[in-house]
């Protein structure tokens, strides 16, 4: 199996992607040192996979220019999720969040039948792969925004594109 590594330009800021034949698997948020975390990412999950420069099929920039054009919809392209059973749990109820709807952590939780579990879900929350696609940025705290994998202004410039208005304390 290959991995493509590109990188995207999007109103927010730079997204470092690693894609595979099956799907994106990785995306990078705004990070100065997206070279290392991805190399970190694929130590992990894909140490015997070649890695080569550019995107192979366009899919994704299509997809998130579309997205950040307004379009009223998660951007939909082929994924390849790699995570512990109860993070493929939670990153599937994910993909469940509606378009401009926010939800709480607990309800996340209970969507996936452990209704204990909303630090565990906040946990997966941070270790979202593929954040934008898999719509962790939907997913907010009883008390506020709660956290995200990438700098807090991605969370925030991702809701107000989706239309979600938020009071802050």
């Amino acid at each position: 199996m290959v991995l493509h590594r590109y990188d995207l330009e999007t109103p927010l800021g730079s997204v470092g992607v690693l894609q595979s034949d099956t799907g994106i698997c990785r995306l990078l948020l705004g990070s100065e040192d997206a070279e290392q975390h991805l190399r970190k990412w694929r130590i992990r999950f894909a140490p015997d996979e070649n890695c080569v420069d550019g995107d192979p099929d366009g899919l994704l920039q299509h997809a998130l220019s579309a997205y950040f054009a307004g379009q009223k919809a998660t951007p939909t392209v082929p994924l390849d999720l790699r995570g512990s059973e109860f993070q493929m749990r939670v990153w599937q109820e994910l993909l469940r969040i509606p378009y401009g709807t926010v939800v709480p952590y607990k309800l996340v939780a209970q969507g996936i039948g452990s209704p204990g579990a909303s630090q565990a879900v906040g946990a997966a929350n941070g270790a979202n792969p593929i954040p934008i696609l898999v719509p962790c940025h939907r997913v907010v705290s009883t008390r506020g925004l709660g956290g995200f994998s990438a700098p807090m202004e991605w969370k925030l410039g991702l809701l107000r594109l989706e239309g979600v208005c938020l009071e802050l304390a």
